[in-house]
């Protein structure tokens, strides 16, 4: 973006901020995104261990729209993509069964590459932390002509000023659960096929994922979701929650050998607990707001709400 030019900054650079910045861009509206971490990519987060890639975010991926079917058949097309499983099992009540659903979605590169496919031609400044939002509106100190925030609603309510009062009352509204997520690699898999599994009331877990049937390649890697409740007492050290998280899933899946590593990623703000039906905010001020908290909690929202506000951006500006 010209320094000279008012565009759009989006700050945010997970897949709702993409979104919205990809439809800005195509209608001809320059538009920047900011991102604070080291990669775009938001809740969908992937980290690579000894250069093999493990979902820390978001687990998989749904499809009911037919849009957003479309961008998901692009990145089958491209090797990005590929259907998982349908069938999950679930353990609650001391027993095990069957969890047929819809058509789970997967990523042989990690849920992050996705991500990273639909920016590759926008304009993302990583490492780049907002300090505020202001009237005008302005971000920093720079007038822009809006600002999208596509981030869970307590991280943006820390940049925006009060008089900014529409988008305010907006993500005061908001209510999240925290969650960890542990990658656990082991020695060798030593655990029956089951892909993923939900945890029903667990004091612990919430859910289990075979990342090496997830990812196609057979590697001894699971990853693991706690519970809120778990979570909100490890807030402040997650690292120190490993043996816990270790031994539950070891007990769960009766496995014999300890893990070779664990990794605990914390997630302050993992997944709305109330979200609103309106598909995105984009108020008289400027300030727009998208993200899964605006419907059900899903990758497919995320990507719908920064779409529609992206369109709704554009319409606005032109």
């Amino acid at each position: 973006m010209a320094s000279d030019r008012a565009g759009v900054v989006v700050v945010g650079a997970g897949i709702a901020g993409v979104a919205c910045a990809g439809e800005l861009r195509r209608a001809g509206v320059p538009v920047e995104i900011r991102e604070r971490g080291r990669v775009a990519g938001g809740r969908m987060a992937s980290k690579r261990f000894d250069g093999r890639p493990a979902d820390l975010g978001a687990a998989y991926l749904t499809v009911s729209d037919p849009d957003f079917a479309e961008v998901v058949h692009g990145w089958q097309a491209a090797g990005l993509a590929r259907e998982w499983t349908d069938t999950f099992v679930a353990y609650d009540n001391g027993g095990r069964r069957e969890a047929p659903g819809p058509m789970r979605w997967a990523a042989p590169g990690g849920l992050r590459s996705l991500v990273e496919h639909l920016a590759w031609d926008l304009t993302v400044v990583v490492d780049r932390l907002v300090l505020g939002v202001e009237p005008g509106p302005t971000v920093d100190g720079r007038r822009c002509a809006a600002v999208v925030l596509a981030m869970p609603g307590p991280q943006a309510a820390l940049l925006l000023a009060p008089a900014l009062a529409a988008a305010t009352k907006v993500v005061e509204r908001q209510r999240w659960a925290p969650t960890l997520s542990a990658v656990l690699r082991f020695p060798a898999r030593r655990w029956a096929d089951f892909r993923g599994a939900f945890v029903n009331d667990h004091p612990l877990l919430s859910l289990v994922c075979d990342d090496g049937d997830r990812r196609g390649d057979g590697a001894p890697v699971l990853v693991a979701h706690t519970t809120p409740g778990f979570a909100a007492g490890h807030l402040a050290q997650p690292t120190g929650a490993a043996p816990a998280v270790e031994a539950a899933v070891r007990d769960l899946l009766a496995l014999p050998e300890r893990a070779v590593h664990v990794h605990v990623h914390r997630w302050t703000y993992a997944s709305p607990s109330a979200g609103a039906d309106s598909g995105f905010h984009l108020d008289d001020d400027g300030i727009g707001l998208a993200g899964d908290a605006f419907g059900e909690p899903r990758v497919q929202t995320a990507w719908r709400s920064g779409r529609d506000l992206g369109r709704a951006l554009a319409r606005r500006l032109a």
